[in-house]
């Protein structure tokens, strides 16, 4: 696998899709000032290498009535890999759960949405707390969201795509 740096259409193809991926070919073709045939290879090959991985809907978590954004904290009695297993496991049975990492310190950090108060009590006692191997859990409850972005900062100098030789659409380029 070679590293070949990401160029200035395929970064301005997806700094437009990280803003609205509904975009159609044409109309992202326009934005970029490219022709919508060679747009489209690009795109395909940006799927294709894993660049970009799915293009999902934003949903308003207010509006669906989810008030209640949280952090916890969770720590393990073993960092064995058989007890984080068990752990990670045991959450991605959790739609609650949106986002869930494996830290330093404390041993993980969930992000949670939740429809209220009551909820979030009932999710940490009755299914994060009951989870063999946790030993402590500490919530911090977000009071208001100061920014959220989900686009990446992608930069020129510093973005790279691996791949493997010969894969590269060169028609496209």
């Amino acid at each position: 696998m070679t590293a070949m740096p990401l160029d200035a259409t395929n970064i301005r193809i997806l700094n437009q899709l990280q803003q609205d991926a509904s975009l159609t070919n044409v109309d992202l073709a326009a934005r970029i000032h490219l022709s919508p045939s060679p747009c489209l290879s690009r795109v395909k090959f940006l799927e294709k290498t894993g660049v970009i991985e799915r293009r999902v809907a934003l949903l308003n978590p207010q509006v669906l009535g989810l008030g209640i954004n949280a952090f916890v904290r969770v720590r393990l009695s073993r960092h064995s890999t058989d007890v984080l297993e068990r752990f990670s496991s045991a959450i991605n049975d959790m739609d609650e759960v949106m986002e869930l990492y494996l830290m330093s310190d404390f041993d993980y950090v969930l992000r949670v949405m939740m429809h209220d108060i009551d909820e979030l009590e009932q999710f940490v006692t009755a299914h994060l707390s009951r989870i063999e191997g946790v030993t402590q859990v500490k919530t911090d409850i977000v009071l208001r969201k100061q920014r959220h972005k989900t686009a990446l900062p992608i930069q020129r100098s510093r973005a790279t795509l691996s791949m493997v030789p010969d894969a590269y659409p060169r028609a496209a380029y």
